[in-house]
């Protein structure tokens, strides 16, 4: 069920949601947290449908904020989507146009939280330089951007810890989850010998590979050299990492977007599923845990500033 609120108001929307909760039998009751996505005109349909996907997930209302602060006519338009247009969740989609989107953007949401449920705000492409200090951001516990859209992802990523909050986090970061999990189990393995240093390659668009390498330098305490391939070497996120033993290296390496082998001294090659994660499932991840991400802190104030700069810029975006 879709319902269209042209020219409207927050109190307006308020009471159409219950209006549509009664006469369409949907409740609000099992919603978890109230997801606040701000997007841009022409990427809200995409974010949507990540968001409806992870709803399945986790139970929730989605409020999509479009700014429109240029525009001469100052109004709000909104548009409810219930039922199988909204997944799992309810959807509120509000245009804001002239003065009503250049105003305290925290007035046009706070009225369609949930009651008692915590805050959840995604900045999925434009991002502001400290999200935790926007009107929006002060209201939410979780706090998610993603370096990869941005049109230098590397210079991005290497100033997450100049403003980062506790509850920040970014996709990039989620992204490696698998890497993270398949490099904990080699290291749990026998022969149990220290790693003396670390190899990481990756694309020149992956922010990903620098978070990874802050990761293992924080995390090891070895000497990480890390460097951005060139895109007729390797287009698509991480590479490669290699982690040097006394009794041999250890090397995770795509052969291919979503295969990656693996190669350890004494045992055979095992060809591992690690396919790029797609943004559903990075969003459902980072709604799974409402309170900070310590380690994700960690990795871009201590780790970043232990690693050295990567060993070759030279295809830098």
């Amino acid at each position: 069920m879709i319902v269209d609120l042209p020219d409207t108001t927050v109190s307006k929307i308020s009471r159409a949601l219950v209006n549509v909760r009664e006469e369409g039998g949907a409740v609000a009751l099992g919603r978890v947290l109230t997801l606040i996505i701000l997007t841009r005109e022409g990427a809200m349909e995409e974010v949507i449908e990540a968001a409806n996907d992870a709803s399945r997930e986790h139970p929730m209302r989605v409020i999509v904020l479009v700014i429109n602060a240029d525009d001469a006519d100052s109004r709000l338009d909104a548009q409810i989507r219930v039922g199988g247009d909204a997944g799992a969740s309810e959807v509120v989609t509000l245009h804001a146009f002239g003065e009503a989107g250049s105003s305290n953007l925290e007035s046009l949401v706070t009225g369609l939280l949930l009651p008692d449920a915590p805050v959840v705000v995604w900045w999925p492409n434009t991002t502001p330089e400290s999200p935790s200090t926007t009107s929006i951001g002060r209201i939410a516990q979780r706090r998610i951007t993603d370096a990869a859209t941005k049109s230098d992802p590397s210079a991005w990523v290497a100033h997450l810890g100049d403003n980062h909050a506790p509850g920040d986090t970014d996709l990039a970061w989620t992204r490696l989850t698998h890497w993270r999990e398949q490099l904990a189990a080699v290291l749990d393995q026998p022969p149990y010998d220290t790693v003396t240093a670390v190899e990481v390659r990756g694309a020149s668009t992956s922010p990903s590979t620098a978070l990874l390498a802050a990761w293992l330098r924080l995390m090891l305490d070895v000497p990480v050299d890390w460097r951005y391939l060139p895109e007729s070497e390797w287009h698509d996120g991480i590479k490669s990492v290699k982690l040097i033993r006394a009794s041999g290296d250890v090397l995770l390496e795509r052969s291919s977007a979503a295969i990656a082998c693996l190669t350890q001294p004494g045992q055979p090659m095992h060809d591992l599923v690690l396919p790029r994660r797609t943004l559903r499932e990075c969003l459902a991840e980072e709604l799974r845990r409402l309170d900070p991400d310590v380690l994700y802190g960690r990795v871009i104030t201590e780790g970043w500033a232990l690693l050295d700069p990567p060993a070759t810029t030279e295809t830098h975006a």
